[in-house]
């Protein structure tokens, strides 16, 4: 269900606060009638952050959603959104996230990065406080996890942190040497000057 919004209300996102002022008050709204569900909703960004589209994916029961990947992309690649926030509430107040929570974020932070439409942040939402995956590390740590990375994709990844670790560690031993023969390192090209 697709959330109308103002042309006021279609902000460019900075940080957390901007999207839960407008969340909350869409909670607020929903929750005339059914105040005791958990609420999911997908948030679209432009590739400037500003929002494209806030749609009501799911409305689950008193504790649970049920989301699948495949309709938070479908919507967002149809709309064209560049990047997307997660949200949802928890009609307990409890703003803490679940195992569940914590599992549909990390499954769709990495199909996000495979078909490239980057996932942001979660928001877990209440009438009056929230809680940002972002904000509290969670979703730094979230991004690292390889659960639900396919092989080759895993596989890609590491080789290219592999090579990236094996160009700096060789940087570095040319920059010692250029050091000890007393040549000034600016002379090796692309190379960032680090105190050794």
């Amino acid at each position: 269900m697709d959330i109308e919004l103002t042309e006021e209300e279609k902000i460019k996102i900075l940080n957390s606060d901007d999207l839960y002022g407008i969340m909350q008050r869409i909670l607020l709204r929903e929750n005339k009638i059914d105040q005791n569900r958990e609420h999911f909703w997908v948030i679209g960004l432009e590739n400037n952050n500003r929002i494209l589209f806030i749609e009501l994916l799911s409305l689950g029961t008193v504790n649970q959603s049920l989301v699948k990947p495949m309709e938070v992309f479908s919507l967002a690649l149809q709309k064209r959104a560049v990047h997307i926030i997660l949200c949802h509430n928890h009609p307990s107040g409890e703003l803490k996230p679940s195992m569940v929570d914590k599992d549909i974020t990390d499954r769709l932070i990495q199909v996000g990065m495979i078909i490239n439409t980057e996932v942001l942040d979660h928001l877990i939402i209440s009438t009056k406080s929230y809680m940002s995956f972002v904000d509290t590390g969670l979703f730094d740590e979230l991004k690292k996890s390889r659960k639900y990375i396919l092989a080759d994709v895993l596989e890609e990844r590491i080789k290219k942190e592999a090579t990236e670790i094996a160009e700096n560690r060789k940087t570095i031993e040319i920059a010692k040497a250029m050091k000890r023969s007393n040549e000034p390192v600016e002379k090796l090209p692309n190379l960032q000057v680090y105190t050794l």
